[in-house]
């Protein structure tokens, strides 16, 4: 069976299907030898593809990984002057992309896979699944403070859905709160934060979807079992 290119490079665990439309139509993917620049082009695996000269690994069977992310790390594969996620997996670890990102202040779950497919469906808004932080604040909160973001906001043009905010403890001006919600959007939590008077101290994430941190220390990994894949993927994307 045929597909779209940028797919199949996607499942090869290269990077994204996103990623992969942009290096085809900045001309960086052959296809047998020639140059192609629409991501409509079909494949079946036959051929030999290319991205910058060098040949895409082979697809491998779906695999998901939980990666407990420490602070200093950023989620990227290449900078010159910070450590990356990337650089500091272990060493028998396959080429991974993450699903979402942390930003370098942030710690907690970040999931990895060796499929760009299964990456982008999980990112999506519509699946439904909800990201948990454990969120340390510093200043005056209050509930109604909270709640003022509970139907979504607007901040400098962005629109930011709707969030699930709830008070865990409190101590001085320092208090930690439970923050659900189903988008990612870049340092979307600080910036809630900031529209309401607080300042983000630390923030950790607990789970994404069904999948927890747990027990995870920081740096650590742990593949999630095929079986359960299937059992939380099953209805969502061929394994």
């Amino acid at each position: 069976m045929s597909e779209r290119i940028a797919k199949f490079i996607a499942r090869s665990g290269v990077c994204s299907r996103r990623a992969a439309e942009e290096l085809i139509m900045q001309k960086r993917v052959t296809v047998n030898g020639e140059t192609i620049n629409s991501p409509a082009y079909n494949v079946d695996g036959s051929e030999k593809i290319l991205i910058d000269g060098e040949k895409l690994p082979a697809i491998e069977q779906t695999r998901l990984w939980l990666y407990y992310k420490p602070v200093g790390l950023i989620t990227s594969h290449k900078d010159a002057n910070r450590p990356t996620v990337f650089d500091n997996l272990p060493d028998n670890m396959p080429r991974v992309i993450s699903v979402g990102r942390l930003d370098l202040n942030s710690e907690g779950l970040l999931l990895l896979t060796n499929n760009g497919e299964l990456s982008r469906m999980l990112e999506l808004p519509q699946n439904g699944w909800s990201r948990r932080y454990k969120v340390k604040v510093h200043g005056f909160v209050t509930q109604q403070k909270l709640d003022s973001l509970k139907n979504g906001v607007t901040i400098e043009g962005i629109n930011y859905g709707p969030v699930k905010i709830s008070i865990e403890s409190t101590q001085g001006t320092n208090t930690w709160l439970m923050v659900t919600l189903n988008e990612g959007k870049n340092r979307e939590i600080r910036r809630l934060m900031q529209h309401i008077g607080l300042d983000v101290a630390r923030l950790i994430r607990l789970s994404y979807g069904p999948f927890q941190l747990g027990s995870l220390k920081k740096g650590e990994v742990k593949e999630v079992p095929h079986k359960v894949m299937k059992e939380q993927l099953g209805g969502k994307f061929e394994l």
